[in-house]
């Protein structure tokens, strides 16, 4: 799998630190199983903060009144720490998803329970906490999702098939983050339909009326 769009590091930092919704969480999660890169750059974040977590003043440190004096040799200690194995491993793919998603998702893709938003363009909305909201798309082939911008932050990370936009192609594994600058119109590439697991934090704006109507029905 070759992955071209990765998650920032302010955001695999927030994951790290157990700071993000749920939904995020879920994206991030999904994303790090399918990117050796994002693994291993998660594994150094995790790293930094078991060592802050193992005291608040490094090996070698002396406190001196409200500062701290670091030893000679204490940052190579931390450093050392925080080598990371290029070894680490995916989590388990088991059928039609990343393990991240078996447990929102209750099984394969035939489980999944979509409700139609229009020409052919199905979602499921996945039961996470308040804050955010996640949900599978599924976009036929050669079909466009509405044009519309995002009053938050919309993370969509391709599961199968691709889709492109203003911004890029985004095939398997990669992630598009989306904010308030963006508008696009997402086309699914021809030949495959395109299933997408994506989370937001506030409502889209749509520019067509009939879309803005039917988003209190659909909850986008």
């Amino acid at each position: 799998m070759s992955i071209r769009h990765h998650l920032s590091d302010p955001l695999l930092m927030a994951y790290a630190a157990g700071n993000l919704p749920e939904a995020f969480s879920l994206v991030v999660a999904t994303h790090v199983s399918m990117c050796d890169s994002c693994r291993a750059q998660l594994a150094a974040f995790e790293a930094v903060g078991g060592a802050v977590l193992e005291g608040t003043v490094l090996e070698g440190a002396v406190l001196e009144g409200d500062a701290v004096a670091m030893a000679d040799g204490a940052l190579e200690s931390l450093l050392a720490r925080l080598s990371v194995p290029d070894t680490a491993k995916p989590l388990a793919k088991r059928g039609d998803f990343p393990a991240p998603l078996l447990d929102y998702i209750g099984g394969g893709l035939a489980e999944v329970k979509w409700r139609s938003l229009g020409m052919g363009v199905r979602q499921a909305i996945l039961p996470t906490a308040k804050g955010a909201t996640a949900r599978l798309l599924y976009i036929p082939a050669g079909q466009a999702v509405p044009d519309h911008g995002h009053r938050g932050t919309e993370l969509t990370l391709v599961l199968r098939g691709a889709f492109r936009d203003a911004a890029d192609r985004f095939g398997p594994g990669d992630v598009e983050v989306a904010n308030e600058d963006l508008q696009h119109t997402p086309v699914a590439e021809a030949g495959e339909a395109c299933i997408c697991l994506a989370a937001t934090d506030a409502p889209l704006r749509f520019s067509a009326l009939i879309p803005r109507l039917l988003q209190p029905l659909f909850r986008i």
